[in-house]
């Protein structure tokens, strides 16, 4: 036995002091070392290395870095990451920038996000703009070093002025992919969402369509009043009338009122551009003494768990926010790696439900 692992406590076989652990009465003083892990898993320190470092395969079979993962749980062993980082050059610790926490859509995406990061020993800063979709301040200015790169979305992209400026690597998600300051962008198939809700309304043989259209200058409600508008061309329907509105329940209904009751023929569906907005068509239609989907069908976009949550539940657009939030930290770790990224769009699915119906008069 080598004088060094002496020295940090395994002894001899003559009751000299044991190995230290994490377990039993030493768990309050020892900590657990990369050499503790393999000696239980029986490899060398270089393997654990590599399996927790994540750069085991087609190094180390599959069979050993379960073992170097099973010894280091067992250990709690945790790999000293300030260290690796000093070699690396990093932090290892990322920045989400989204609008707000209130939406279901951005927690989920978070999630997705966080659960990447973890598969690559990253830390993730969380910042919902306090200001919604406006500017806010830079609460990073005098820490900017402390961040590797920052993932933002498009409906944020200017809540951090300072820090896109300071040079920090770039991930746009929901975002035009002909932008020039991002290093990389995430996309939804939107436009294809937004084909699928008029083909859908189209088939139960409405004509007349409603936009209740977010009242926000993002890419994304741009490509969604887009493709509706695209989706409708050579048919026999027709958008009547749009109405704009900020992203709540309130905004919603107030905006579906006015398109229920403005002049000419009543529309008989409501395409809302997110379900926050649907809910608020419903409780407008309800409010007017119609029914839904009898009189006025009405569409989403999202699928947030207050779709089914409203009566009739609603039919729209199901966004996979927890893989963008992993496409995302990937492309942000793959940019990080000096590596090209190529866009993405992640594909939707329209969910009918019982808010759409034939329409009325068919």
């Amino acid at each position: 036995m080598a004088a060094d692992e002496r020295e940090v406590g395994q002894g001899d076989d003559k009751g000299g002091p044991r190995w230290p652990t994490v377990r039993g009465r030493h768990a309050a003083t020892a900590r657990a070392t990369s050499r503790d892990v393999a000696r239980a898993a029986g490899v060398s320190q270089a393997t654990v290395s590599l399996v927790m470092g994540e750069k085991w395969r087609g190094r180390v079979s599959e069979p050993t870095a379960e073992a170097v993962r099973g010894a280091a749980r067992e250990l709690g062993y945790r790999p000293n990451l300030a260290a690796r980082n000093l070699r690396l050059g990093r932090t290892r610790t990322a920045l989400l920038v989204v609008p707000a926490l209130t939406n279901d859509f951005f927690a989920r995406l978070y999630t997705g996000a966080a659960r990447a990061a973890t598969e690559h020993g990253v830390g993730v800063v969380l910042y919902p703009s306090p200001g919604g979709t406006g500017p806010a301040p830079d609460p990073f200015a005098s820490a900017r070093a402390t961040l590797d790169g920052v993932i933002a979305s498009s409906m944020a992209a200017d809540a951090l002025t300072d820090i896109r400026e300071g040079g920090l690597p770039l991930v746009m998600l929901d975002s035009d992919p002909e932008r020039t300051d991002a290093a990389a962008t995430v996309n939804l198939d939107i436009a294809d969402g937004m084909h699928q809700v008029a083909r859908h309304l189209l088939g139960l043989g409405h004509r007349r369509i409603a936009h209740i259209a977010a009242g926000i200058d993002s890419w994304t409600f741009r490509v969604r009043a887009r493709a509706l508008a695209g989706a409708l061309q050579g048919t026999a329907a027709a958008v009547v009338r749009t109405e704009h509105a900020a992203l709540d329940v309130h905004a919603g209904r107030r905006a579906a009122e006015r398109a229920l009751t403005g002049p000419g023929p009543r529309p008989t569906a409501l395409i809302c551009d997110g379900d926050m907005l649907a809910a608020g068509a419903c409780k407008a239609a309800r409010r007017l003494g119609l029914r839904v989907p009898d009189d006025v069908s009405v569409t989403g976009f999202d699928d947030l768990p207050l779709a089914t949550a409203l009566e009739p539940e609603l039919t729209t657009v199901r966004l996979p926010a927890e893989a963008v939030g992993e496409a995302g930290m990937r492309a942000l770790m793959t940019v990080l790696d000096g590596k090209p990224v190529e866009a993405t769009a992640l594909p939707v699915d329209l969910v009918a439900r019982r808010s759409t119906g034939p329409a009325a008069g068919n």
